[in-house]
């Protein structure tokens, strides 16, 4: 799922592109796209774009005449650009939005159809935004009041809405990994000097990655947006080796997520509970590193 340097390095691209274009043709294309009656989409056709805003990992394209139209991708949506100059025409697309210099089309991999658009007015927009904090706005202290108003696992709070804006299941790893913390560790438990830590390793992380993103991406429109980068130091890369330590990346599965940690690095040494298959193994499940490695030989 796009999260928030991916949103930032799309909504950079689409200002470069669509802002005070006018909407020439909205084109819906799968119905279960739109969840949104009233006002029409077709309400949007013939306005220009005016501003362009992220709310968590929505992306709201703000249009003449107090409208919004508000995108969340979910797991496998993702935005396309064609210029009108370009002979590579769209291809089939849940949604497309013609301007006169392109097209913007939204596509979903898979047959599961998650992905959502809203047709929303300015009165309305609060009815998406989750109420967390935006990292690059906010202090370390209201951070770590946030993040401490209930006690959870830092895994969920750093991916919980209400909490943090933008963050999720990719980064959550990311941010664990280079503040050296274990995922199951209790907001509760945290010293002060650990508040600064991760509150330090929240912005670096997202902020390396949004620069990386653009580099990535320079003045073209950003294709290639993946949970799963080569040079992510741990998500995604499960027996890989971790880039601080060489220890073998580990992981926690639940329904269609997982966590991924460096038990060397940041859980000290031990190897934390796969709920579905530590409950399978049992005494066979490996708890440290030591056992790991010695299963492996």
């Amino acid at each position: 799922m796009p999260e928030l340097p991916d949103i930032t390095v799309y909504i950079e691209a689409l200002e470069h592109r669509i802002l005070h274009q006018p909407i020439e043709r909205v084109l819906l294309q799968n119905p279960f796209l739109l969840r949104t009656v009233e006002p029409p989409i077709a309400a949007c056709e013939g306005q220009r774009v005016i501003a362009l805003r992220r709310f968590g990992k929505r992306i709201a394209i703000g249009v003449e005449g107090d409208l919004w139209l508000v995108l969340h991708l979910m797991i496998a949506g993702r935005l396309h650009w064609f210029d009108a100059s370009s002979h590579t025409r769209p291809k089939a697309s849940l949604l497309s939005i013609a301007f006169p210099n392109g097209i913007l089309t939204l596509t979903e991999a898979g047959t599961k159809r998650r992905a959502s658009l809203h047709v929303a007015t300015t009165a309305q927009l609060h009815e998406f935004d989750r109420g967390g904090l935006d990292l690059f706005e906010t202090t370390e202290e209201t951070f770590r009041v946030r993040m401490n108003e209930r006690n959870h696992t830092l895994k969920r709070a750093l991916t919980d809405p209400t909490i943090l804006s933008g963050i999720g299941n990719a980064y959550s790893d990311e941010i664990l990994h280079h503040a050296r913390f274990s995922p199951l560790s209790q907001t509760k438990l945290l010293t002060s000097d650990q508040w600064t830590t991760l509150f330090a390793s929240c912005r670096t992380v997202l902020g390396d990655w949004i620069e990386k993103l653009r580099a990535q991406t320079g003045t073209a429109f950003p294709e290639k947006v993946t949970a799963f980068h080569p040079d992510m130091a741990v998500h995604g890369k499960f027996g890989k080796p971790c880039p601080r330590c060489a220890t073998a990346i580990q992981r926690i599965r639940y329904a269609d997520n997982e966590t991924n940690y460096c038990p060397r690095c940041q859980t000290g040494g031990k190897v934390l509970a796969d709920r579905a298959l530590s409950r399978l193994l049992k005494d066979d499940w490996p708890r440290t590193i030591e056992e790991l490695e010695r299963g492996r030989h």
